[in-house]
């Protein structure tokens, strides 16, 4: 069911504002048209929300418990990690129910039509095997599970003291499988030493932080639900960079392009993404995409992301402000604890979601932040755009806020200390451009999200009827 749909689309305009690029861009040499040698080495980089977690960090490529160059924490050694708050996205997934359907179809249609030698890369992929079932719909592949494995031991060699034998972990996962597998997969990674509090089998689920945009009705009327609040990815689709891709695919098909759209083309390349993530392997897929054609795709996907998770609409990132409290109130508890020379009962707590779990509470907080948004019509402008979401939320992406106990410090400001780690890479702080913060200078940056932002005023529907368009 689709709820506020407007006249007022943005889709005219964007396209409209492109059509005089429309014919140049159009214009293919017949060169761009030859068969590309397979390669997904090119490509890997591009593949966003479907990316490998080795894109961002090569080095576990060849050793997957490495913990890169970036290992130190650069901390003065009177400081002591008191809790640890882990948010990760799932391991590595096999595509859902949808897009093994679209690539059957897809896939259906290259075997059915006649390929001779005059259409190889037609032949090649009518001979692939099409082994994806759509009962597949989003698990967790083995892959992911030893995303989360070797995750979970570099983590707690990282941070030792934490990890250390009957340490308390507080372990919880959106309902969904892959996310209640992954949760399993790091808790095995970590061996039989810690005490999960009870039963050491569970992982409780916990869809109002995980999935809280499932539980924000403005976010799903005006955004999930909305056609309209996607009308600059619906441009994109229907320009000249897109177009390009789509024809160049269609001749290399051998297929008439009205047989074609931006989302079966999506489906192709996200084979090749998935190939190589889930099986290790360069897929006959990837044959059909250029580097060129690989970033139009990625854009595409960003677009997405930015639009419906990102700073597209304000209440992308406010409805994640449950989530952000909620971090700072074990914080809070844990500085409590401390100063009362209590142990802390939560040292370690690990809680897994989706790309969609991090990448609005990222925005919450300013991280990737483009000076202009993404639009249908700037994709040149965009080349060196912050918000590239295979770089921020690949598979098993990681949002880790360090609290720190403090020594021989000339404040007591000084005695508790953060840091945050994306991807296993330190963050700097907005307020001071360093990797650490004390904890008073950070809840004071965030004061205003952290008293002002109430997930239910937030996430309430208008009262009056209007527009999506006039209320986003």
């Amino acid at each position: 069911r689709r709820r506020f749909r407007s006249a007022s689309s943005c889709r005219g305009r964007a396209v409209a504002a492109m059509a005089p690029q429309r014919a140049a861009a159009a214009i293919l040499s017949a060169a761009a048209l030859l068969l590309l040698p397979l390669a997904s080495a090119g490509l890997s980089g591009y593949f966003g929300t479907k990316s490998r977690y080795e894109e961002v960090n090569p080095h576990l490529l060849k050793d997957p418990l490495s913990l890169g160059p970036a290992a130190a924490s650069r901390l003065p050694a009177s400081c002591a990690p008191l809790q640890l708050r882990a948010l990760l996205r799932h391991g590595t997934r096999y595509p859902t129910a949808g897009q093994i359907r679209r690539l059957g179809q897809l896939h259906a249609r290259l075997v059915r039509r006649p390929t001779a030698a005059a259409c190889p890369a037609a032949a090649h992929l009518a001979a692939w095997q099409m082994w994806y079932e759509e009962s597949l719909d989003g698990r967790l592949a083995p892959q992911g599970r030893l995303d989360m494995e070797h995750l979970a031991r570099r983590l707690a060699a990282r941070f030792p003291a934490l990890f250390a034998a009957r340490r308390r972990l507080v372990l919880a996962s959106s309902s969904k499988h892959r996310c209640r597998q992954s949760g399993a997969a790091f808790r095995r990674g970590l061996g039989p030493s810690l005490s999960l509090g009870s039963d050491e089998a569970e992982v409780e689920v916990n869809d109002s932080l995980m999935r809280f945009f499932d539980h924000c009705a403005k976010f799903v009327a005006l955004v999930e639900e909305n056609d309209v609040a996607m009308c600059q990815v619906d441009a994109f689709k229907e320009g000249p960079e897109m177009r390009r891709v789509l024809e160049k695919v269609a001749s290399a098909l051998c297929l008439p392009v009205e047989e074609l759209n931006a989302d079966l083309v999506q489906v192709a390349f996200l084979t090749c993404s998935y190939e190589l993530a889930i099986k290790n392997v360069t897929s006959p897929w990837c044959s059909l995409f250029s580097e060129e054609d690989a970033k139009v795709l990625e854009y595409l996907n960003d677009l997405k992301q930015y639009w419906k998770r990102g700073y597209g609409y304000d209440i992308n990132s406010r409805s994640s402000c449950i989530l952000f409290q909620d971090i700072f109130q074990h914080l809070d508890k844990a500085v409590e604890e401390s100063k009362s020379s209590k142990p802390i009962s939560s040292p370690l707590i690990v809680q897994v979601g989706h790309a969609e779990t991090l990448q609005p509470l990222l925005a919450l907080m300013g991280f990737f932040k483009d000076d202009e948004p993404l639009r249908a019509n700037n994709y040149l402008r965009q080349e060196h755009r912050k918000f590239r979401s295979g770089r921020i939320v690949p598979y098993a992406a990681n949002l880790v806020f360090v609290l720190y106990h403090c020594d021989q410090v000339k404040t007591s400001e000084e005695e508790y200390q953060v840091q945050i780690l994306l991807n296993e890479k330190l963050m700097p702080f907005h307020h001071s451009n360093e990797t650490i913060s004390t904890y008073a200078d950070l809840k004071d940056y965030y004061k205003d999200i952290l008293e002002n932002c109430h997930f239910k005023e937030e996430c309430a529907l208008p009262k009056f009827n209007v527009t999506a368009v006039d209320e986003l």
